[in-house]
This record gives structure tokens, sequence and C-alpha cells, in this order.
């Protein structure tokens, strides 16, 4: 079919052979509905329907976020597609990207993102409150205490200094500004001090990974 013969609304289908641009990958049978007819340049927008996007390849959704790519949706000439019909509702549609996008949420961070969407599984990425309880849980399970760790941030104020050397003996509370407390040693004395601003001096133990994934996490959320 040409490109008017094409209207916004109509539910599509791939036809064989044809191949995701960046990745390689064989779109055959993917079906959506279009959302733009661009006369000018000869292509339709498909957003893909809630089937297509549940048997996506997790590979394929997680590869896009780390490069910044759109996974719901796809340019494809009008040659590419075929009259198809609808299989879900708009809504669903919509209501499956969002799941989708919970599970993905923080891939575009890289291989530490692919982690960190492991720890935090199906909690919403704008629910800042349940992911740090889940930090906390997850963190409380993982580390083993007592461990040094290196004040990696900036101090404005309070006793101490970029490059300080700690003991952290426990994660204390949850502050909804700075994160997880934990309780650390300077010398004999003891403070509660943000887990965001500290790495584990040695880089080769179990507790190492995990502390950085939080900092990281923090940093983006």
């Amino acid at each position: 079919m040409k490109i008017g013969q094409w209207s916004v609304g109509d539910s599509v289908r791939v036809k064989p052979g044809v191949k995701d641009e960046d990745f390689g990958l064989e779109m055959e049978g993917w079906q959506g509905r279009i959302t733009e007819v661009d006369v000018k340049n000869d292509i339709v927008v498909i957003r893909w329907d809630a089937i297509t996007l549940r048997n996506m390849p997790a590979e394929y959704i997680a590869d896009s976020e780390e490069q910044g790519l759109g996974w719901d949706e796809y340019y494809l000439g009008p040659e590419d597609v075929e009259l198809a019909e609808a299989r879900d509702s708009e809504q669903e549609t919509e209501t499956t990207k969002a799941e989708i996008q919970t599970n993905f949420a923080w891939h575009h961070l890289g291989e530490e993102g692919r982690d960190i969407g492991h720890i935090l599984a199906g909690i919403d990425p704008d629910d800042t409150s349940e992911q740090l309880e889940r930090w906390e849980e997850y963190l409380s399970a993982t580390l083993t205490f007592p461990f040094k760790a290196e004040v990696t941030e900036f101090q404005e104020r309070g006793p101490m200094r970029g490059g300080d050397i700690l003991v952290v003996h426990e994660i204390e509370s949850i502050d909804e500004n700075y994160g997880l407390i934990v309780q650390v040693k300077k010398g004999r004395k003891t403070y509660y001090f943000p887990l965001c601003d500290l790495t584990a001096v040695d880089e080769k133990s179990p507790n190492h990974l995990p502390v950085q994934l939080y900092a990281v996490w923090f940093a983006n959320r």
C-alpha cells in the first residue's frame, strides 16, 4: 500500500523480512496502531500493541533503554506493513507499557542500571519511599558489617571531609532527604552519615558493588 492509503488508528502487522535497523532483530508479525502518517518522508509511526510489547525480547528493551532508543513504537515504510485486526484496546497498550517501564526504569544507566533494576523489580520508579525500603532490606541482608568506607562526596558542614576513612557498623534509619543513614565511627567517635556519600574501601570485597549501586541509584533517583 502507498503512504496515502494509511490512516492514523489503522491496525497493522509487520511483513516478513523486516528487521530493526539498530539491532538487526526480526520484526515479522509485530503489530500495533499507526499514530502518524508522514507523507513527506514516506513513513508511518507504529505504536506496538500490548501483545507485541509483552512478547518483546527483554534484551531488546534493555539495549534500547541503554542507548536512549524508544521501544514502544517504530518508524517503517508503508511497504513494510499490512492491515491487521486490532488485538487489544489503546488502554491495554498503555497499561502494558507502564508495567514494562517499571521493570526497565534504570536500564539507561547501563550495566549498573540492570543490576539496580533487579534489586528494585516491581517497584514504581516514582515511589522513592518504597525503593528506599527495598534498599534497606537488600543491603541489610547483603552487606557484611563492619567495613571500611571512604567519604566520596564534598561535605560542606560537619566533622567529615572528602577522603576520610570511616568504619560502617550498621544501617540506622531512612531519611526522606538523605536516604539510608548508617552508623559509622571515625576514630573513637560515633556518627550517623548518609550511605550515598560513601564507597567501600576494599574494591574486592562483596560490599563494594552493592554500596556503589546504591550510590548510583541515589544520584539518579
